[in-house]
């Protein structure tokens, strides 16, 4: 608990400390507060999204699926392997494009690229609707490990989440002080400690086990027992045939959508320069190999009997309690604030991305079109603690099985918005009309799809992965939806040119997607309207 406390309040002083670091001419201007000034080079940057994508519910979830399921829980391991040469091909030119126009947001580009306000708005209170959720989870992350810690376990429900206030007042004091900057700065301890408890976990904890031999026999017992309720076995060390479909769909369409997600390109567009973009996403696997060995925890937690037999064990809890059982107290501390501090880097990243897509694509764009720079940092500073305030009612009010079916969801929705996104960075050909009809076919086909499916611990959205229409497998549903998506938007853009239907203004060049450095970006004035 000493250890535990310590490291929170490092980080704690230093998001504070972090308004100093770097410190801006002006700070008045949203993307000094909501983007770190556009300054982050390389090591920042990947310090940053490494801080971003792999968060406090990584470490809890990917070794919870694998405990639970066995191989279906490694679908994390290639997902984030094929993102990155993905995006790749598209990231330095919303990097470019954003730094010229001086967008803030993926919505901001949409609204520029299209001329639409509609479609711009869309994208953004989708990632929006993504975020909270994911927020959320962060919080379910830190909840787990004051659980094992024994923390909060008194009866007055004041009492039994105070702990969890206390680290949501931090969380949202220093984001509104320092904006991008504090959880830049706190990623460097994240992140290290990440490291170093994964890297002493993978050694250490096989060789007090018995060695991984004895670690993967105890899996394989595990998963070779069969369900009573369905009579098949609980899981698998090797993904069977009836379950390729799914495992394939399911990383493919998560690559996709992992920087769809507006915390993860607000991640992006605080780099200093397109190189900064290129040399990170060349450098960011370096996290993927940190998760396979995260994603063997699961099975460490097999081999030590962290369940003491209980069939109705919470397998979120499952590293958590790992650690509680074969690490020395001192260490376990070092290990649950890595947990607790890979919660607050995203969810302070998280709320920062979600505030300024509020900012600048609904409060300015539609309630205050004359808001000042210093209007919109105000606005977003108050969105930032709306949304953490929304994200800690939700974990306290509903149960966090919800929090996860949402999460999952979340997922599902922020893949429709890649067409307009993706497709706008490489040409115009797409009418905005067609991709608002193609975004509403995947959102209500995915939505419908995941609330008729039901789990033994739910009744609604109990699964991301349904029939595939026309093909009969088992798929990630939201793969699904955004194949609709697309082919809808293809069919109705073919048919609004037949029409002449009314284009809508690109204010970008073709050059705009090439700008190099940030000070070439910044020294050219915006391209005049065209429509090219």
């Amino acid at each position: 608990m000493t250890v535990f406390l310590l490291f929170f309040a490092l980080v704690s002083v230093m998001g504070f400390l972090a308004a100093r670091w770097r410190r801006a001419d002006d700070a008045q201007h949203l993307h000094e507060w909501g983007l770190g000034g556009r300054s982050f080079g390389t090591w920042i940057t990947w310090f940053l999204l490494g801080g971003d994508l792999y968060t406090a519910y990584t470490f809890i979830a990917v070794p919870a699926a694998v405990y639970a399921t066995g191989a279906m829980g490694f679908f994390a391991v290639p997902y984030t392997i094929i993102a990155y040469p993905l995006v790749f091909l598209f990231l330095p030119r919303l990097w470019s494009v954003s730094r010229v126009h001086g967008y803030v947001t993926p919505a901001d580009f949409v609204r520029g690229r299209y001329g639409s306000r509609t479609l711009s708005v869309v994208v953004a209170l989708t990632g929006i609707l993504a975020t909270m959720p994911y927020i959320a989870l962060q919080l379910v992350g830190i909840q787990a490990v004051l659980d094992v810690l024994g923390v909060g376990g008194s009866g007055n429900w004041f009492l039994k989440d105070l702990p969890l206030f206390l680290a949501f007042g931090v969380l949202a004091a220093y984001t509104y002080s320092s904006g991008l900057r504090a959880p830049a700065l706190i990623a460097f301890v994240k992140d290290a400690l990440v490291y170093v408890v994964i890297i002493v976990a993978v050694i250490y904890i096989p060789m007090r086990l018995g060695g991984y031999g004895h670690v993967f026999d105890a899996a394989a017992h595990k998963f070779s027992q069969l369900n009573p309720k369905t009579g098949k076995p609980v899981g698998s060390m090797v993904v069977g045939p009836s379950g390729q479909w799914t495992y394939a769909t399911l990383a493919f369409g998560s690559a996709l959508a992992l920087f769809m997600y507006p915390h993860s390109v607000t991640g992006v567009l605080a780099s200093k320069s397109r190189n900064t973009v290129r040399r990170n996403m060349a450098i960011m696997p370096a996290y993927s190999l940190m998760l396979g060995l995260l994603a063997l925890l699961g099975f460490m937690a097999i081999a030590a009997g962290v369940s003491k037999g209980d069939p109705k064990y919470n397998s979120q809890l499952a590293v958590p309690q790992l650690f509680a059982d074969m690490f020395p107290s001192w260490f376990t501390g070092v290990a649950f604030a890595a947990i607790g501090i890979g919660a607050l880097v995203p969810a302070a990243i998280m709320s920062i991305a979600a505030a300024n897509l509020f900012t600048r694509n609904v409060y300015k764009e539609f309630l205050r079109p004359q808001a000042t720079p210093a209007d919109e940092t105000r606005v977003a500073k108050l969105a930032s603690l709306l949304v953490k305030v929304g994200a800690l009612a939700f974990v306290l009010v509903m149960d966090k099985q919800a929090a996860i079916n949402l999460q999952l969801l979340g997922g599902l929705w922020i893949l429709q918005t890649a067409v307009a996104l993706v497709a706008g960075l490489f040409t115009r050909w797409f009418h905005r009309w067609a991709l608002l009809a193609g975004w509403v076919v995947g959102m209500v086909y995915g939505t419908w799809t995941a609330w008729g499916l039901s789990s033994p611990a739910t009744k609604h959205f109990g699964g991301n992965s349904a029939k595939i229409p026309g093909i009969g497998e088992i798929g990630y549903i939201g793969l699904t939806a955004f194949v609709l998506n697309l082919g809808v938007a293809v069919v109705l853009t073919l048919v609004l040119r037949a029409l002449k239907a009314p284009e809508g203004v690109d204010e970008t060049a073709p050059a705009d997607y090439a700008a190099e450095t940030g000070d070439e970006a910044v020294e050219r004035a915006p391209q005049p309207a065209s429509a090219h």
